[in-house]
């Protein structure tokens, strides 16, 4: 029974030994001067085998680099050809940094993943210990990356959205790394496809979703519920045998039923081509009325009596008028239609006036 209770009390001893010794090396920071080709130590003080080393950035413990020695390595964006794993030991997860700036100041976190010992972990604040704080000695802060998508998707609110990222360009592709970039926040790695030995391996890292990966390696994101906080861009990095390839997406979120600004500006577009059709229709008719009135106001003046050119036998008197009072007689002739049956008869009524009828 004693023996018993002594086995309890030490493994009891030997698990909180393993808590403490893990706590202190949380607790532990080391600092790195900012340098080009800066190395970051981690070395695990055991013995045993490796399972994983990964390196993220706290305290948003965004992803920077992750080895592992079956599936090989993955990096952020942003560490994308800058970082390199030293592997001196077996147990080595140390990085070397180049083409360093200001934005890789900050506090890292190691941890390597062993087996049996377990995890081991260790913390390095890397800091600018040659020059003064960026605002006492007036240098500008290096403007941020601009982030530019190929493809721009809208969704309202409690929507369901897939995400899909096609390899579209030469080359064999044998790796795809997906990531996110949330409100201005900097790249995280959320998903990782790739072929080890002729299979197919998928590494789910995302919150708010689900990736999944397909034999030609072209990566979906699942969204279900889609919220606010999933707007922003999410990128696929495709490593192919040709060099590196990205393809980019920007996600707006509207809320239920809202008027998203795109639509406003589309309805804006469209209703002033409205108008300034409706506006040219109207010119048109106008400028159409004009000319058909000035075609009857020109009609009207040819019609107009003063514009018309004299009839010589208009009101034109056979026979001068003689004053009534006058008793002068001339000769008239005096025209009639008559039945032809009719013979022609003269009169003589006066020696100087003669009638003549037909």
């Amino acid at each position: 029974m004693e023996a018993v209770q002594k086995d309890y009390w030490y493994f009891v001893v030997l698990v909180f030994l393993s808590f403490l010794k893990v706590a202190v090396q949380q607790q532990e920071v080391v600092t790195v001067r900012l340098e080009e080709g800066m190395v970051l130590d981690c070395l695990c003080p055991w013995t045993g085998n490796l399972s994983m080393v990964s390196w993220t950035k706290v305290p948003d413990k965004h992803p920077v680099a992750v080895f592992h020695p079956e599936f090989g390595i993955a990096f952020s964006h942003h560490y994308r050809e800058r970082v390199e794993f030293l592997r001196t030991t077996p147990l080595d997860g140390s990085i070397s940094i180049r083409n360093v700036t200001h934005q890789d100041i900050g506090l890292y976190s190691c941890s390597v993943q062993t087996f049996p010992q377990g995890p081991w972990s260790r913390n390095i604040q890397v800091e600018d210990l040659d020059e003064p704080p960026e605002e006492d000695n007036g240098t500008e802060t290096p403007p941020p990356e601009v982030t530019v998508a190929d493809t721009e998707l809208k969704i309202e609110q409690s929507h369901n959205l897939t995400i899909k990222c096609d390899h579209k360009h030469n080359g064999t592709v044998y790796q795809v790394i997906l990531e996110r970039m949330l409100h201005g926040n900097p790249w995280g790695i959320i998903g990782v496809c790739k072929k080890v030995e002729g299979g197919l391996v998928s590494e789910d890292y995302s919150d708010r979703g689900r990736v999944d990966c397909t034999d030609n390696l072209d990566v979906s994101l699942l969204l279900t519920d889609v919220a606010e906080e999933d707007s922003g861009f999410y990128r696929c990095t495709f490593n192919t045998d040709v060099g590196v390839q990205t393809t980019t997406v920007h996600l707006s979120v509207a809320a239920p039923g809202g008027f998203s600004l795109s639509l406003y500006m589309m309805y804006i577009y469209i209703g002033a081509g409205a108008a300034g059709l409706a506006l040219l229709i109207a010119i048109i008719i106008v400028a159409m009325r004009h000319r058909k009135k000035n075609r009857r106001e020109e009609y009207r003046v040819k019609l107009h009596p003063s514009q018309r050119k004299p009839n010589l036998y208009e009101n034109s008197s056979m026979c001068p008028r003689i004053p009534k009072k006058s008793r002068q007689i001339k000769n008239c002739p005096i025209y009639a239609n008559l039945q032809t049956a009719r013979s022609l008869q003269t009169t003589h009524q006066h020696p100087d006036r003669r009638t003549y009828v037909l």
